[in-house]
């Protein structure tokens, strides 16, 4: 099927009984939008029809989140027209939006924590009694209890929302969509939080909700997801349309070479190792339950993988070797000396680094400038009696962005404002300034698009041929095999075994990841040299 468009009204989708349905739910016609500096989106077109998983993909910045950001009412469009169920709308607020059966699941929730599921999920649509005065709280849990059981989520209405995983509040964000009776559910990246059993349990409830008659508009960078649940896949690129195609009439490489314009070729670089000597040993290292009897030992120049399904305790142990949380027993020895970080801002001075999973709240500051973000773990290398030299930070801040190829209007751009894929080239661009001997990355490409990826694979590759240790999580079990010069797998807080990088199969992992083999085995790790 060759690329055609993606907003045309009319346009034909035959259903799971092969009947033609011709009628869209909605239709985007000629879209555009502006930002200060920058062209979001230019004249495009996007449709769905009843009953349809329709992904929107592209690389990061290529407009996928401002397009249905226009349709959900939180921007105004500058030029073109939206028409859902035949009538033509203009949006002014996503409250009109979700008035005419449009709602949208962020990446980033919209949860209150300290409120419970039912309260979070009529949040602003409290059904009420006594002529409107006062929350009518048992219809409110029984709805919560059917919208819920609806979705097979197995969870309390009365249990807070910060006690949930996030995989659960996802649900609850799912039935707040549900509760809105809406027809169409846009899902931002719905999978970069969940993996293994949770992901396939969501696409249960999205395959449940075509069936019932939803349209889904499913945002994704992960291909092979497209692949399996997509009916259609329409793609941007640099705010215009390429085109629309039926994921099962292609070959993957072809929405590879539509998202990002040429064929990437190879995924992974060359296994290449730098000098290998060990850095970091921890011995028995136990945290509460998370983390029980942990013995790794890590060496310069490799890429030590960290495997595990969520909640196995890979981020609990990045936590404690950069030194956010403590251990309860065990030992850790960095450069075959004690140590027991007590704040990360020891082991950073130690030669620790530490991307983290969450870019947003941990991993760089919204509103300060791209320069400002790439020189903040530097800043006493460049200043001059307690004054930051202005043209040292500049010059440090153009190299990275050069090295890096981070895509930005300038360095004064604030940093939010970049795409995901850049943010996260920015971030590892941070930390490797500031010289780290071993630096842990926790989902270094999560919700980045598949060429930003190559990029940061290279980058990450290239430090371990410098000389650097690297400890590499990742949920993503292709990149774990591709990039791991030796795999360590978790599972309930244990480390299951240690397997080499060139022998391991995504089966042999999930073995381990899911307990079906015994802990504390190694299997023989060959050398990469």
């Amino acid at each position: 099927m060759r690329p055609g468009k993606g907003g045309t009204p009319g346009s034909s989708l035959h259903g799971d009984k092969g009947t033609a349905v011709t009628a869209n739910i909605f239709e985007m016609n000629g879209i555009s939008k502006t930002f200060p500096g920058v062209q979001a989106l230019d004249k495009v077109d996007f449709a769905c029809v009843p009953g349809e998983i329709h992904a929107l993909v592209g690389e990061n910045g290529a407009g996928k989140s401002t397009l249905m950001k226009v349709l959900a009412g939180a921007y105004r469009l500058d030029e073109g027209e939206i028409h859902v169920k035949g009538k033509q709308v203009s949006f002014s607020s996503p409250k009109d939006a979700q008035v005419n059966g449009i709602s949208i699941i962020y990446q980033e929730f919209n949860l209150i924590p300290e409120l419970n599921v039912a309260e979070n999920i009529f949040l602003g649509r409290e059904p009420l009694k006594m002529k409107g005065f006062v929350i009518d709280n048992e219809h409110l849990y029984q709805r919560s209890k059917e919208l819920l059981a609806s979705l097979e989520a197995g969870i309390n209405p009365h249990e807070k929302v910060k006690n949930l995983s996030v995989a659960q509040q996802q649900m609850v964000e799912i039935a707040k969509a549900l509760c809105l009776n809406a027809d169409i559910i846009v899902m931002d990246e719905p999978s970069a939080v969940v993996s293994g059993k949770e992901l396939e349990s969501l696409f249960r409830i999205i395959s449940s909700l075509k069936k019932s008659g939803k349209s889904i508009v499913y945002i994704s960078h992960r291909i092979d997801e497209i692949f399996q649940i997509a009916d259609r896949a329409t793609v941007l690129k640099d705010g215009k349309l390429v085109g629309t195609v039926c994921p099962k009439e292609i070959e993957k490489s072809e929405i590879v070479r539509m998202m990002v314009g040429r064929s990437l070729g190879r995924t992974f670089p060359k296994k290449e190792r730098g000098e290998k000597k060990e850095i970091l040993s921890l011995k028995k290292v136990c945290r509460g339950k998370v983390l029980k009897d942990i013995s790794l030992k890590v060496y310069t120049g490799e890429i030590l993988g960290i495997a595990g399904l969520v909640g196995s305790g890979r981020t609990d142990l990045a936590r404690v070797i950069f030194g956010a949380d403590g251990f309860d027993s065990g030992e850790m020895l960095f450069e075959g000396k004690d140590v027991k970080w007590f704040n990360p801002k020891t082991a950073i001075s130690d030669g620790i680094g530490f991307v983290t999973e969450d870019r947003k709240t941990e991993g760089f500051v919204g509103c300060l400038s791209v320069k400002e973000n790439l020189t903040s773990l530097i800043l006493p290398e460049i200043s001059k009696w307690g004054w930051i030299d202005a043209a040292a930070q500049d010059e440090t801040a153009e190299a990275c962005v050069e090295q890096f190829n981070i895509v930005t209007a300038g360095l004064e751009q604030e940093i939010q404002y970049l795409s995901g894929g850049n943010q996260q080239k920015a971030i590892l661009a941070k930390w490797i300034s500031a010289g780290p001997k071993l630096i842990i990355m926790d989902e270094p490409t999560r919700g980045v698009d598949v060429g930003a990826k190559v990029e940061i694979y290279q980058i990450i590759r290239r430090m371990a041929k410098e000389g650097k240790a690297v400890i590499m999580i990742s949920s993503e079990l292709p990149e774990v095999i591709g990039m791991s010069d030796r795999i360590a797998v978790m599972h309930e807080g244990r480390l299951m075994r240690e397997i080499s990088g060139l022998d391991a199969t995504e089966e042999q992992i999930l073995m381990m990841a899911t307990g079906q083999v015994k802990e504390n085995g190694t299997d023989h790790v060959h050398e990469s040299h």
